[in-house]
């Protein structure tokens, strides 16, 4: 069994959130732990992935978008997406050497992880061919873009629980323009986003075969320093 780390914070802002990325990334990198798991929530933001897209898959003006949200270019894979309160973010920094180092099979489990945590509200979930995340049906209630940098992985996925879903009319979320997203609470399930949390942890414990300590902000913090 692995060992590793989880960290549950609440709403953060999306560039703060990076910053504890890098700093827990730090702390994989060391060796000092198998893997950190991020889990947390943005306020409003669109972020857009390598893959670019940027023109074609905004919806409004670019104005009109800014006064909805945020807007980030970032280092994950993918094209737009949105964060808001109400989705659950999760950003596993893991190790792919304490696993394999194969990149398409840390996704799969990664959309595993979100199909066995929606089996236990009795939602059948899938994954759809040419296209990463999980859904249901033809809606998207989980999206994933990750990076990797010497097999160490950042940034994650964005599992919608009871996210204002309307913030994804103003854009082709993920560059897909033929299928809609959803969210648990769309799909008649309205649970705690905190009992949401508690049960992915332990889904991620199942797949990835690691067991996590719960750590604090302020404990990762003072691990950083005293490693500075």
């Amino acid at each position: 069994m692995r060992k590793g780390e989880v960290l549950k914070l609440g709403i953060v802002p999306y560039m703060e959130g990076k910053e504890i990325q890098l700093k827990a990334f730090e702390r994989v990198k060391k060796g000092e732990t198998d893997g950190i798991l991020i889990l947390l929530q943005h306020p409003p933001v669109y972020t857009i992935g390598v893959s670019g897209g940027f023109d074609e898959n905004i919806l409004v003006p670019l104005a009109e978008l800014k006064k909805k949200a945020e807007l980030y270019k970032v280092e994950r894979g993918g094209k737009i997406t949105f964060h808001g309160p109400g989705q659950i973010v999760a950003y596993p920094i893991f190790n792919l050497a304490k696993w394999q180092k194969d990149v398409h099979l840390f996704v799969y489990k990664l959309e595993e992880t979100i199909i066995k945590l929606l089996e236990e509200y009795g939602i059948k979930a899938g994954r759809k061919p040419k296209y990463t995340g999980v859904w249901v049906g033809d809606e998207k209630i989980c999206a994933i873009g990750i990076a990797v940098r010497r097999w160490i992985t950042w940034h994650g996925i964005a599992f919608n629980v009871n996210t204002d879903l309307s913030y994804f009319g103003l854009i082709n979320a993920c560059g897909i323009t033929e299928f809609g997203v959803t969210s648990m609470q769309k799909l008649g399930i309205n649970e705690d986003i905190e009992k949401v949390k508690e049960k992915m942890v332990d889904k991620f414990s199942e797949v990835f075969g690691i067991h996590f300590n719960e750590i604090t902000l302020d404990r990762l913090a003072v691990i950083d320093n005293a490693k500075a």
